[in-house]
């Protein structure tokens, strides 16, 4: 997949908001996510959610994460299940979707069906890159990695990389890994973990909440520094 520079990154401005916060991987546990939002006490008038992306597949409420992107308190990058599901329905072949958790979708009726193709499409437009430049805490929010040793706004990088690779977690859970330079905070999910790890200034934060596990959603503004 190609981009430009404006399709890739977008960049959010922290004053327009009060509290914001980013969640893992969603993948259709939209029950989760909402006891998450009541104990948080997350205000929906002021305060924003960022997803690093696979709001969809494996999970039973697939239909409701993907009605997410219509809330403005609500913003995603494109995680690799969108991705699939974009091209599944784009081209017709849809064998990768099905085999990696996209069956929910042929078990919709058509007005579902019409709906989700109709949601898919706009996932397109999502950016790869959330650029969160709050003073202190400049944060990027990307879905697998940032395939780059120095963060830019509007570098070009591998977009594949950016919703697939597993390289930079591959190395640094063999302790060969380095800091990306260029910003304080990097937040990834797209590979299940069992907690949060935390090397250097990256966060993988999929929590496995389709398998079992925790979802997690952390308030930005109360990072370390």
């Amino acid at each position: 997949m190609t981009g430009n520079k404006t399709e890739i990154y977008q960049r959010i401005d922290p004053a327009a908001w009060g509290r914001i916060f980013v969640m893992g991987d969603l993948h259709g546990c939209y029950q989760q996510l909402m006891d998450k939002l009541t104990r948080l006490r997350f205000d929906r008038q002021t305060d924003l959610l960022v997803s690093v992306g696979d709001l969809i597949d494996r999970g039973a409420d697939n239909l409701e994460c993907l009605r997410l992107l219509h809330e403005p308190w609500f913003c995603a990058v494109r995680g690799n299940h969108e991705q699939m599901a974009y091209d599944a329905l784009r081209t017709g072949d849809d064998g990768l979707w099905l085999a990696n958790g996209g069956k929910w979708f042929i078990r919709l009726d058509e007005q579902g069906q019409q709906e989700a193709r109709q949601l898919i499409a706009t996932t397109a437009a999502l950016p790869l890159v959330i650029d969160i430049d709050m003073g202190k805490r400049h944060i990027v929010v990307a879905h697998a990695d940032y395939p780059a040793d120095r963060y830019e706004f509007g570098n070009q990088v591998d977009t594949d990389a950016l919703m697939w690779s597993r390289r930079r977690i591959n190395l640094n859970q063999q302790g060969r890994s380095n800091p990306i330079l260029g910003a304080t905070h990097f937040f990834f999910g797209h590979t299940p973990l069992d907690r949060i790890r935390h090397y250097y200034n990256q966060y993988y934060i999929d929590t496995g909440a389709v398998y079992g596990g925790q979802l997690t959603v952390l308030e930005l503004n109360n990072l370390p520094v």
